[in-house]
């Protein structure tokens, strides 16, 4: 017969996230945070010999696959963030700020999914049951089957998950849970992880699909060991500025379907409603055009979406001037900007720089660059790009401008929206016909970009005393 045989060994843990060390180190590995190693104590080493196998591993082909289909939700814009619906036995974190809408669309999608006569457990560790009541009234979220319990103990929601045997489970919130097994309060390291790992492995082993509410620090990041996001199957973040009605909800992680997806919703006093046309949102509404703005389209997914683009560069007062973004990327815009007045000529370098955009959007791929560039220069030359124009394109440190992908959708909806021009980069379309209703110019640098929409930016750019923007040759943009 086996025997185990066991040792002793010190560990240090990280105090932020919980990582964990055989040696004192004064940067931790995970969190990459320093002075947070210290010494848990020790650890007993085992061996365990190996058991009888219960469940013995089959061929692939036999597996059966419908076990892992996905169930809707009942909300559009959710399903299409987590790839379809819930899968049964995955565990989804829904992490956000306080006050972004977290708790309603979750009551929401606990409601729609118990009116569909499914057995649904709603945990609050942060509410009273009557308080969660109240809320559900509010956006006509009552249904028979949604149960209700307010619990901070990880032993006693356990034991309401083998009662109620629900097929859904959402926790609100998974810092607020404790173990009595484990030292300290509820929130810290060694709490969330095993108050996280009793939960995954109760619905794993149950087929229970779970809903987790997780807080976020102060700069955005989820609270909590890092571990955490690895042991879950789903990681969902929230997004919005806490004065705009709209929310966006993006998928970090996604072991089920693709994580590069957002779902829009507009939250309001009646609830949290999903937006399957968001595209107008993010465009100002005025009458005529105005310096400093140009529309682009980017791709959120598979899903194209018409954002504006606003700057606005004034006089600097001091020596250095600044640069503040909302919605961009500011490291790019300071490249965008060293582009234009080192390759276009474009008087930038001494000015006050603001750049953001419409409706809290956020534009982190490189196609928005062509755009920002624009918004840049029609700022300068105090010139509007003319109306129903978009732009699309990567900008290179040579001034030259990049294909994109997905550029047919993103003309052809921009052509639903309304809009009738487009500047795009060389070659995009090739052999495909763009929208009958666009006029499609292509370019392959930022000088011909900035004289195919402002013709005369070499008169306003003398007239403000810059020097003016490089020749452009002929034949570098085309209808």
């Amino acid at each position: 017969m086996a025997s185990k045989t066991a040792r002793t060994r010190s560990t240090f843990r990280c105090s932020e996230c919980g990582w964990s060390t055989v040696k004192w180190v004064g940067r931790c590995g995970e969190c990459q945070a320093w002075g947070t190693i210290a010494e848990a104590g020790t650890t007993p080493v085992r061996t365990a010999p190996a058991t009888v196998v219960e469940r013995p591993a089959v061929p692939i082909g036999q597996v059966d696959a419908t076990r892992a289909a996905a169930r809707s939700t009942g909300v559009s814009e959710f399903d299409r963030v987590l790839g379809g619906g819930l899968v049964p036995g995955a565990v989804v974190l829904v992490a956000g700020e306080p006050g972004i809408g977290k708790s309603t669309l979750l009551l929401d999608v606990a409601a729609r999914a118990a009116q569909e006569a499914r057995q649904v457990l709603y945990v609050s560790g942060e509410e009273s049951a009557a308080q969660v009541r109240l809320r559900a009234e509010r956006i006509e979220a009552l249904a028979p089957s949604l149960f209700l319990a307010s619990e901070t103990d990880l032993a006693t929601v356990l034991a309401q998950i083998d009662q109620v045997e629900p097929e859904l489970v959402v926790v609100d919130s998974v810092q607020t849970i404790a173990s009595a097994a484990i030292e300290g309060a509820a929130g810290n390291v060694a709490q969330v992880r095993e108050v996280a790992a009793a939960i995954i492995q109760h619905a794993k082993a149950r087929g229970i699909a779970v809903l987790l509410v997780g807080h976020v620090t102060k700069d955005g990041s989820i609270a909590g060991p890092r571990v955490l996001e690895h042991l879950v199957d789903v990681v969902v973040q929230f997004e919005g500025e806490r004065h705009s009605r709209l929310r966006l909800v993006r998928a970090v992680k996604n072991r089920f379907g693709p994580t590069d997806e957002v779902g829009c919703f507009d939250l309001s006093d009646v609830g949290i409603v999903g937006l399957p046309d968001p595209s107008g949102l993010f465009l100002s509404r005025r009458d005529e055009p105005v310096p400093g703005t140009c529309v682009t389209v980017t791709l959120e997914g598979r899903r194209p979406l018409v954002t504006e683009v606003q700057a606005l560069l004034a006089p600097s007062p001091g020596g250095s001037p600044r640069r503040t973004v909302s919605g961009v990327d500011s490291s790019r815009t300071a490249m965008i900007l060293a582009v234009l007045d080192r390759r276009v000529g474009v008087p930038v370098r001494q000015s006050d720089c603001y750049v953001s955009t419409v409706g809290g959007a956020r534009l982190a791929e490189p196609a928005a660059d062509l755009s920002v560039a624009l918004a840049l220069v029609s700022s300068a030359i105090e010139q509007p790009l003319p109306a129903r124009t978009i732009a699309v394109g990567e900008v290179g440190l040579a001034g030259e401008v990049r294909a994109v992908t997905g550029v047919e959708r993103r003309l052809a909806e921009a052509a639903r929206i309304g809009f009738t021009r487009a500047i795009v980069p060389r070659g995009s379309l090739a052999d495909k016909p763009a929208p009958p209703s666009m006029q499609v110019l292509e370019v392959s640098d930022l000088a011909a970009a900035v004289a195919a929409v402002h013709p005369s930016a070499r008169d306003a750019a003398a007239t403000r005393g810059a020097s003016a923007p490089p020749a452009v040759p002929s034949g570098l943009h085309s209808v």
